[in-house]
């Protein structure tokens, strides 16, 4: 009785040792990084986006842009790795204002977090054949609202070790919709 008892707390400590290590979502990353930014810009969010996946289809190194009125460009940008903040900037983002991508996104529409952003694209069914190997992704503005950039590479075919870019998804962030498909699995020929 006592040795199954250990054996159940064990395999429990374990199971809680690995959601601990699951990466945090771009959204619970805007959380993290409100603790890093003035009052005025917490949750104002301007962009996200993520470095190229390494290992796994999710990204583990993100960039949270806030639109915060006291920096001199109207951006505060959190750098996290690993879930933990890696850096704290203002950046210069000196066409942002001409190009209207300075201006907050809209938070009550996000509603589709990255983690699934990427579930969506890759079930797209052109993507049956291939094996996808990395991803990254941007929120950014669109004609229809907010929407997830994600990019994705697929194993080459002749050599799976290799990866091809093969094209990128638009999703939808208020109710997952694929807003726009452009992939070229060609690609990994």
């Amino acid at each position: 009785m006592k040795k199954k008892l250990t054996l159940t707390m064990l395999a429990l400590a374990f199971a809680a040792r690995i959601v601990q290590a699951a990466e945090p979502t771009a959204f619970d990353l805007i959380r993290e990084g409100n603790e890093y930014v003035g009052k005025d810009a917490k949750d104002k969010i301007v962009q996200i986006r993520s470095e190229k996946s390494i290992g796994s289809l999710i990204p583990n190194v993100w960039y949270i842009v806030y639109y915060d009125v006291d920096a001199t460009f109207k951006a505060t940008e959190v750098k996290f790795g690993g879930g933990k903040k890696l850096k704290v900037t203002r950046p210069m983002r000196m066409l942002e204002p001409v190009t209207g991508d300075d201006k907050k996104l809209n938070r009550d529409k996000f509603r589709i977090d990255s983690d699934k952003a990427i579930e969506i694209a890759s079930g797209e069914p052109i993507l049956k054949p291939v094996t996808l190997k990395a991803s990254k992704l941007t929120l950014q503005k669109h004609d229809e609202g907010p929407v997830w950039k994600v990019e994705l590479w697929a194993a080459k075919l002749k050599n799976p070790n290799d990866n091809a870019k093969i094209g990128e998804v638009l999703v939808s962030v208020e109710d997952g919709r694929v807003v726009k498909s452009n992939l070229h699995i060609e690609s990994v020929d």
